[in-house]
């Protein structure tokens, strides 16, 4: 379907000086020219106008941030792995400032047993997005190990939250690949706040609710003996 500048601005409730912008920005494709003064939008402006305006208002993304996402565009998020495409830098968990260093660095700089990091990766309790990727987020998993070795607790704790962790993500692929089934022109923007909102707010508040349910428990437990 297509509409005049006046039927977008409506249905998307964005600004037509905003629209504009966009454009002007690389966000939005160029309108379709019927005359040198009359242009006409499509369900794709309309789509991606309701892409970035959740995108700034609930993760607070830059137009840079969003030009780079939307350069998958074309595909206009009906696939999976489209879909996924803008999460992967915030699932990460690297800052965009963060220092790298190759795994011969990294061994040096952070004083770590080379038999120890190889365990660790076999273990998939690290998990660099590269293999000679290595960030201060893997360093701050191998002090973990320290202190745990410190204390005499088993490691295969570790690896056991490593195995739910895995469970979990897989279920989480299930859920955007539903999504991805039963997307239409109508429910996009909802789809989005679904797999956003769960794995982003939903995902923290299901996890920390439970650990406190569990220490509650127990603490409440100890004051009744």
């Amino acid at each position: 379907m297509e509409y005049k500048i006046s039927e977008l601005v409506e249905k998307s409730g964005i600004p037509k000086s905003t629209i504009l912008y966009y454009i002007k920005e690389g966000l939005l494709p160029e309108a379709r020219k019927l005359k040198s003064n009359v242009h006409r939008y499509s369900d794709k402006h309309l789509e991606l106008l309701q892409y970035i305006t959740y995108m700034k208002e609930h993760f607070g993304s830059t137009n840079e941030q969003l030009r780079d996402i939307l350069q998958y565009k074309d595909q206009s998020f009906s696939t999976s792995s489209s879909m996924i495409v803008p999460l992967m830098n915030t699932l990460s968990a690297i800052p965009s400032d963060a220092t790298h260093y190759t795994k011969a660095e990294f061994i040096e700089c952070f004083g770590v047993k080379e038999t120890l990091l190889d365990q660790l990766l076999a273990d998939e309790i690290l998990l660099p997005t590269d293999e000679n990727d290595f960030t201060e987020k893997e360093a701050s998993i191998i002090k973990l190990i320290g202190y745990f070795q410190e204390a005499g607790i088993p490691y295969e704790i570790l690896k056991m939250y490593v195995f739910h962790a895995k469970a979990l993500s897989l279920l989480e692929q299930q859920m955007q690949e539903k999504l991805c089934d039963v997307r239409n022109e109508k429910n996009f923007s909802t789809l989005w706040k679904i797999l956003f909102e769960t794995l982003f707010n939903a995902k923290t508040y299901i996890f920390n609710r439970q650990t406190y349910k569990a220490y509650f428990s127990v603490m409440k437990n100890e004051v009744l003996k």
